[in-house]
């Protein structure tokens, strides 16, 4: 078997990195108590990496250009004190595996890498605390560069080496930041960190990390004598891309450390993220414009993040997703702004929140997302978080098929209020299977048995379950599975290459076998899948 090139490694970490990410966004998010505990954290390093993601997809195939591509990326997206660090240490990274000549093969250049993003992260943050991310990265770093002087150097062997430093680093975090010991927690970023090293280390050797507790059990919060009152937060986080050279940034940096705290700018030449928590907003903005010229500006009151109840509203937007221009016509008629988007083509977070934007509610109203496809679920979950930090009540419907965003949207209504709503569009998707039929483009091990190209496969709630070689015939088997366990309604959604008749045959099919079930016919205009079916 050939080799994978270091520019397919780099992207396939990336990509595992966002996927693990999307799974301990939560956890992370509950973690967040420092600097300040706007539980925002693992949200905030999801769409940081997302949007490394994204334009190292778009990089030439080169390992210089996918890891140039992922650390600008990451500038421009970054978001939070956190995200703005981690943009900093691909920074580092990218410096190293750019120079001439570096190949990832024995892990040296990865160890050069993490050292030199731990110094660049350490640089960013204008008052370095340990227990934070930043012990996290050195210790990872150390680690890494005292096993890539080994005889036996590896690549896989330095990334194991960097995730488990990165964790006994993370298990100490609450003995060395005292707010971290007191709410029994490790520190988020630090934690964050360890997503990303272990997402590396599964690319490499197919390792699964096993999951962890939110909470070190080892330390016990002391009930205090009397009630300490919170020390004094800052009100606003301001953030800005500024293109300015280094020379005004550490000018810059010399007058916001003088306005508030938790300064971190990110960056190199002459683009920089920019990111701190004050009183005064129109100063740091000002100080911005002093230095050369921001731009993409964000003002957040900080307890409003995390303290202002959610609006009395009854606005509502709805999101869906629609795999073909019929669906799409469907989710509309529906009330819901659509977003077109291929099947199997896992959309963006910010696709969604423009999306949201789009809707009646503006900016204001309450959001319900409907990602109809499987790979959208925990991108939709970011886009939510991201709109909850600005006040907005938010929710996704989990639907993994465009069937079940249908199935929501018949039981939406506008003026019920917004839990109740929820659980109802939650409650039909959740009651609709979910099945197609599709065609195969190669010869593949599926759990029906080995298919080859041109045959007829039939899903049933995700998995492949039947092979044959008509239509018709593997459609109808589809639907009697999903039938088996009872239903009352059976949706068939015609597709690319349906053909003449296809859904009537499979309409006639219900008639006969279960004559208790009515059928429902669209045009959904999808691509690879001829039909798409549901049963409720």
């Amino acid at each position: 078997m050939p080799p994978v090139p270091d520019a397919e490694i780099l992207l396939r970490w990336c990509r595992a990195g966002l996927d693990a990410l999307a799974a301990a966004r939560e956890e992370i998010d509950a973690l967040n108590v420092y600097p300040v505990p706007d539980g925002d954290t693992g949200t905030n390093l999801y769409l940081t990496v997302e949007a490394a993601l994204q334009q190292a997809e778009d990089a030439e195939p080169t390992l210089a250009a996918t890891a140039e591509a992922a650390a600008r990326g990451a500038l421009m997206g970054a978001r939070g004190n956190s995200g703005i660090i981690v943009a900093q240490m691909l920074r580092g990274v990218a410096d190293v595996l750019s120079r001439p000549g570096t190949t990832l093969a024995d892990g040296r250049a990865l160890a050069s890498g993490l050292v030199n993003a731990a110094d660049e992260a350490h640089r960013a943050v204008a008052e370095p605390v340990e227990g934070t991310i930043l012990t996290v990265a050195r210790a990872a770093a150390d680690a890494a560069e005292r096993r890539a002087a080994a005889t036996d150097s590896t690549l896989a062997a330095v990334a194991l080496a960097a995730a488990a430093a990165a964790h006994e680093a993370l298990d100490r975090t609450p003995d060395q930041l005292d707010v971290l010991r007191r709410a029994g927690v490790v520190d988020a970023g630090g934690r964050g960190l360890t997503v990303l090293l272990d997402a590396f280390d599964t690319v490499l050797t197919g390792r699964r990390p096993l999951p962890r507790p939110r909470t070190v059990g080892a330390h016990t919060v002391p009930a205090p004598a009397r009630p300490e009152p919170p020390a004094p937060e800052p009100a606003y986080e301001v953030m800005y891309l500024l293109d300015a050279t280094r020379r005004e940034v550490d000018t810059l940096k010399q007058t916001l450390a003088g306005l508030g705290d938790s300064l971190v700018v990110s960056g190199a030449g002459e683009e920089w993220n920019v990111h701190v928590h004050t009183d005064d907003a129109g100063a740091a903005i000002e100080a911005g414009i002093a230095a050369g010229r921001p731009h993409r500006i964000s003002v957040t009151y900080l307890p409003v993040q995390h303290a202002r109840p959610a609006p009395e509203t009854h606005q509502r937007v709805i999101v869906a997703f629609a795999a073909g221009d019929g669906l799409a016509e469907l989710f509309a008629e529906a009330g819901a702004v659509v977003v077109a988007t291929a099947t199997g083509h896992r959309p963006s977070t910010g696709e969604m929140l423009a999306a949201v934007d789009r809707g009646d509610a503006g900016r204001t109203g309450d959001v319900v997302i409907l990602p109809n496809e499987r790979d959208a679920v925990p991108v939709a979950e970011a886009a939510a978080a991201e709109l909850r930090t600005h006040g907005r009540r938010a929710a996704v419907i989990p639907t993994v098929a465009q069937v079940q965003g249908l199935a929501a949207l018949a039981v939406h209504e506008p003026h019920r209020a917004f839990d109740a709503d929820v659980v109802a569009m939650t409650a039909a998707a959740g009651q609709t299977r979910h099945g197609a039929v599709t065609i195969a483009a190669r010869e593949a091990v599926t759990m029906a048995g080995v298919c080859r190209p041109g045959d007829v496969l039939g899903v049933v709630d995700g998995d492949f379950a039947v092979i044959g070689a008509d239509l018709l015939e593997v459609a109808t088997e589809v639907v009697a599975r999903m039938l088996a366990a009872g239903g009352e309604l059976v949706t068939v959604v015609t597709g690319d290459g349906a053909g003449q008749g296809l859904a009537d045959g499979v309409a006639r099919a219900v008639r006969r076998g279960h004559p208790e079930a009515d059928t429902v016919v669209y045009r959904g205009g999808q691509p690879r899948y001829p039909l798409l079916l549901g049963v409720e």
